[in-house]
């Protein structure tokens, strides 16, 4: 009892910072409140005295949490319940700190045009200065990809890209395009697709498909793409275009593509069929 009494009272020190995060990520008070609740249960069933630092640790679990709550509202095509800018102060004392910590409703509005991942990337780096070692495992990506992810939210935050909607439609063109090419050997077309300076990120079971851990330079990673994806098939991943590639045991590989300007400036080979988990993936 007093074990647990100790690890209520650790949690309850750091309740005021997670609903912070959740708030960011959530833009809603209930589902907030919903995630640290998750937190505090899953902690409460787990071994803590193995946890080395609990604050690290409580932040990923409401991370994980808010991730897959924001995915579920994407599949379910809802909105956020709170959309309307601060809350309003009331006898909660988390609630008043939370709005005194508030980030305003110009900030939620931009926040929720983001995918889960870009928004859980920048909310928890940018805001949060957690560092991308810490936040790639969690949106299943490699930290370059992870720092990639909070870099384009911060773009449209900042209001250097254009709108989502027509941001995504330019994106699926691009990387549709880049699929015909490859497929059809055209190798002029694909060089015309890519930012000189692209670069190609392969994780460890990509490599283990032929793919090198990284591959610069437009001509090189055309050389390498050339005639090949035959059994790509674009998809969303995590709200962005890209490339899954389907074998007999199901989805083995996906390529995020990053576009900009028109160009692909990069692309992730993931295969590790943790991280492929752990991602939003419709197939189009």
């Amino acid at each position: 009892m007093a074990d647990q009494q100790l690890l209520a009272e650790r949690f309850e020190a750091d309740r005021a910072r997670l609903t912070s995060v959740a708030y960011r990520m959530l833009g809603s008070a209930a589902e907030a409140d919903d995630a640290v609740q998750e937190a505090w249960l899953r902690l409460s069933r787990s071994d803590a005295d193995g946890i080395e630092n609990l604050s690290a640790w409580l932040t990923t679990v409401v991370g994980r949490v808010c991730l897959d709550m924001l995915r579920s509202r994407r599949t379910r095509s809802e909105t956020p319940l709170e959309a309307t800018g601060p809350i309003e102060a009331d006898d909660d004392p988390e609630r008043e700190a939370l709005e005194a910590d508030s980030v305003g409703l110009a900030l939620l509005v931009v926040l929720d045009t983001l995918g889960p991942a870009e928004r859980l990337a920048f909310v928890l780096h940018d805001m949060f200065t957690v560092p991308f070692e810490d936040i790639a495992p969690i949106v299943g990506r490699t930290p370059q990809a992870t720092r990639q992810l909070a870099s384009r939210a911060r773009r449209r935050v900042q209001g250097g890209e254009v709108s989502p909607d027509a941001d995504l439609a330019r994106q699926r063109e691009v990387v549709e395009a880049f699929l015909a090419a490859s497929r059809g050997g055209d190798f002029e077309a694909l060089v015309a697709l890519l930012d000189p300076d692209i670069v190609v990120r392969a994780d460890a079971g990509a490599v283990k498909f032929g793919a090198a851990p990284v591959t610069r330079g437009a001509p090189v990673v055309a050389g390498f793409f050339h005639g090949k994806a035959r059994s790509a098939r674009p998809i969303l991943v995590d709200g962005q275009a890209g490339l899954g590639v389907w074998f007999r045991t199901g989805l083995s590989i996906v390529l995020a593509f990053t576009v900009e300007d028109g160009q692909v400036v990069e692309i992730e080979a993931i295969a590790d069929p943790e991280a492929i988990a752990a991602m939003e993936v419709v197939p189009l």
